[in-house]
């Protein structure tokens, strides 16, 4: 994996964690009134897995687009493989920045905003989003896609809590 590449993902989802974590205000008291559904894991497991999830998202989208620029480069042919490389390789690019806004934007809409129906379908969005990064990451290196799993996973989850949260708090604003 080069440098290069592992600094640009790090680079964009630091600032993806940057811009919801701005947004972010579990000690609000606007928070702390809602209720929240027995499940929901303790305060400190949320910055610990996304942490974690966003490191993984850094990595496993660097070996993707490594591995998407060398079988480009290995096309050396100008016909129709390169052209599929290369587009697959903007596709890529594109799908990873839709799902890096799409995640810091939940926060926005959820504790900013404060619209928890309205953050949940955005989480369902994000759920989407993941698992199609999940298998374009899969089709240009199978242990990245392997590897990103856990954060459509994770994704999934944040809708189904999301929506448990908007359905105990019908009237809330």
């Amino acid at each position: 994996m080069k440098l290069k590449t592992l600094a640009w993902t790090t680079a964009a989802t630091v600032a993806t964690a940057a811009a919801g974590g701005v947004a972010t205000d579990p000690r609000s008291s606007w928070y702390l009134k809602l209720r929240k559904p027995d499940w929901q894991p303790p305060a400190i497991a949320f910055p610990v897995v996304w942490t974690a999830l966003y490191a993984d998202l850094a990595v496993t989208s660097a070996a993707a687009l490594d591995n998407a620029v060398e079988l480009d480069r290995a096309a050396d042919t100008p016909g129709p493989v390169r052209k599929d490389h290369s587009r697959e390789l903007r596709a890529y690019r594109g799908a990873l920045a839709a799902n890096l806004v799409l995640n810091a934007s939940w926060s926005w809409f959820f504790w900013r905003s404060r619209r928890p129906w309205l953050a949940a379908a955005e989480a369902a969005v994000l759920a989407a989003s993941g698992a199609d990064l999940v298998r374009r990451t899969y089709r240009l290196n199978r242990v990245a896609g392997a590897s990103l799993a856990p954060y459509a996973a994770w994704c999934g989850f944040a809708t189904v809590l999301s929506t448990a949260i908007a359905r105990l708090n019908p009237a809330r604003r």
